[in-house]
Parts: C-alpha cells; sequence; structure tokens
C-alpha cells in the first residue's frame, strides 16, 4: 500500500471519527445556523463558535450535498445531515429558502444573519474574492471560468453565483447582485421579525458584537472578539 493510500485512508477514518463525535456532542443541543451571506464575516463566526467548543459542521459534505439537491429544490439530504452537528455555516446555509425549511425541521433553532457595513462594501468582497480564486490573471471570473472551476467540482461555482440571479452574459452584475443581497437580508428579517430571541443580525467589525453574540446564544466567554478570518 502506498504512502498516499495510507494518507488518504488515515484522513477518511479522522473524519469519520470527528462526525461520530460532533453528532454525539450536539445530540439535544440547539442547533445554529450562520445564514448571512458569503462574505460577511461566516467563516469568522464559524471560528468563534469553534473557540467556544461547539461541533461544527463538515463544510465540504455540505457543499457536495449543495451541489447535488440544493439547486434541484430538494432540501431534505441537507436537513438530514444537519444531524451530524451543532453549528452549520457557509453554502448552502447562507442561501435563499433553506433557512425556512431548517426551522420547521429543527424548531427552537438559533439564527444568526451576518451583514457588512453596506451592500457596496459586500459586493467588492465577493468580486475580489472570486477573482482570486477562480478568474484569470485577476480579474472577475467569466462563466466559462465558473463552469471550469475544480472547487468541489466542476460547475458548482457557475451554480453558485446563479443564485443571485444574474445572467451568463454578465455573471457579477452588480445592480443584480447588490439587489438580491439586500432583498435576501429583508425577506430573512422578515420572516423572523416577531421572534427576536431565534435571530440575531450582527456585523462582526462592529464594536461591541461579540458581546452581542456570546449574549445571543446565552454562554460565557474568555474572549472579548471576533477573530478576523479570509478577510478581503
Amino acid at each position: 500500500m502506498s504512502k498516499t493510500v495510507l494518507r488518504k485512508m488515515t484522513d477518511r477514518v479522522g473524519r469519520l471519527t470527528m462526525e461520530v463525535r460532533n453528532q454525539r456532542k450536539a445530540a439535544g443541543k440547539v442547533k445554529c445556523f450562520c445564514i448571512g451571506r458569503n462574505k460577511t464575516g461566516t467563516t469568522s463566526l464559524k471560528a468563534a463558535f469553534g473557540a467556544l467548543g461547539y461541533p461544527i459542521g463538515n463544510q465540504l459534505k455540505a457543499e457536495i450535498l449543495t451541489g447535488k439537491y440544493y439547486f434541484e429544490s430538494n432540501f431534505q439530504p441537507i436537513i438530514n445531515y444537519c444531524k451530524s452537528a451543532q453549528v452549520f455555516q457557509d453554502v448552502p446555509f447562507s442561501y435563499p429558502e433553506l433557512y425556512k425549511r431548517l426551522d420547521q425541521a429543527y424548531p427552537g433553532s438559533k439564527f444568526i444573519l451576518t451583514v457588512r457595513d453596506n451592500p457596496e462594501q459586500w459586493y467588492r468582497s465577493i468580486t475580489r474574492f472570486h477573482a482570486k480564486k477562480f478568474g484569470k490573471d485577476g480579474r472577475i471570473p467569466t462563466v466559462e471560468d465558473l463552469k471550469a472551476a475544480q472547487y468541489v467540482r466542476p460547475g458548482f461555482m457557475y451554480n453558485v453565483i446563479r443564485v443571485h440571479g444574474t445572467t451568463d452574459e454578465d455573471p457579477y452584475n452588480k445592480d443584480v447582485m447588490i439587489a438580491h443581497y439586500e432583498r435576501y437580508n429583508r425577506e430573512v428579517m422578515e420572516y423572523f421579525k416577531d421572534r427576536p430571541s431565534d435571530l440575531l443580525v450582527i456585523n462582526i467589525a462592529e464594536q461591541g458584537a461579540y458581546q452581542k453574540f456570546v449574549e445571543f446564544l446565552g454562554v460565557d466567554s474568555p474572549y472579548d472578539d471576533f477573530p478576523w478570518e479570509n478577510k478581503t
């Protein structure tokens, strides 16, 4: 058996062991869904939960399920996956409609909507990040770039951008993407408007944001701020 094969087998066993441990640790506990759109501080939020000892869902597995099911509006496999941990963030939890299904499937859960200072800041952040990861020569990706991107599997990133409602001719149309961002946030807040204890809307860059976070969870923390991850 080659060292590469042995390493892959060891890594897989390690992941499975972690998943079993997370599922046991999360059993009977309130689930927390981080539903802010990508590039609103979701990775930093994940790190903050991790520092507090919360079992966090396997992001790659969530993305694989997204590619297979979310874009077909089949939410049940993703809902079932949420039995595996206590905290979930990023794709597909940052996508429209899913938070409603999760709220129904896991009543009593906590939802956190992360936002940026303004929509323009969010747009600059996501386009810079995608240009760096998927574009050529530092430019915003084309549809061809997105379809060819090897992240998760070919075509995955194309579907990610389609969530915003843009066209193939202009996949990063600023007006359309900003309208999507504003509409998504508005719909989330409208959905939870009579349930303030279930939704926290937070800009993690603002002073005092971390204290709001731990108060929302009802936990004590030895920390006084969020870690800043994937800054763009």
